[in-house]
């Protein structure tokens, strides 16, 4: 016995403002309180070409970076993965000057490692000014 003869079914029927509403409220609170990182925490300082404009001389620390990963600061040889022994050296060479600039002569065959270590304990020792050495080859 069919007792619903003459009623038409109604289709059901999806309300999405409520869901619009709290995808609003879960946006704008993860908006909130994602933390933004900063990719800059090493400041480099890339060398310009322009020759007219001169800087003064500002206090240099050069730290040079063989093809094997053996590092030198300031003339003071150091072994390939020895990080404390190589933020002393920063630290001692930093000792006494304002604002020091880092200079990274890196070998065109050092690993990438060998160099981000080297940017690693100069962030570590608080020296934020980083540039590199470069050659100019001949045309």
């Amino acid at each position: 016995m069919n007792f619903r003869r003459g009623r038409h079914r109604e289709e059901p029927e999806i309300n999405f403002i409520p869901m619009i509403d709290l995808l609003l409220v879960i946006l704008i609170f993860l908006m909130v309180t994602t933390t933004y990182s900063k990719f800059a925490e090493l400041k480099i300082n890339l060398p310009s070409a322009q020759a007219e404009t001169s800087q003064p001389a500002a206090a240099e620390i050069t730290v040079a970076v063989a093809a094997s990963g053996e590092m030198e600061v300031a003339g003071h040889k150091l072994a390939a993965a020895d990080k404390s022994a190589l933020q002393a050296q920063l630290r001692d060479a930093a000792a006494g000057k304002k604002d020091p600039v880092v200079i990274i002569n890196a070998d065109a065959k050092a690993t990438h490692q060998s160099v981000v270590s080297v940017m690693e304990a100069a962030r570590a020792v608080g020296l934020t000014q980083l540039t590199f050495a470069t050659q100019n080859t001949a045309p």
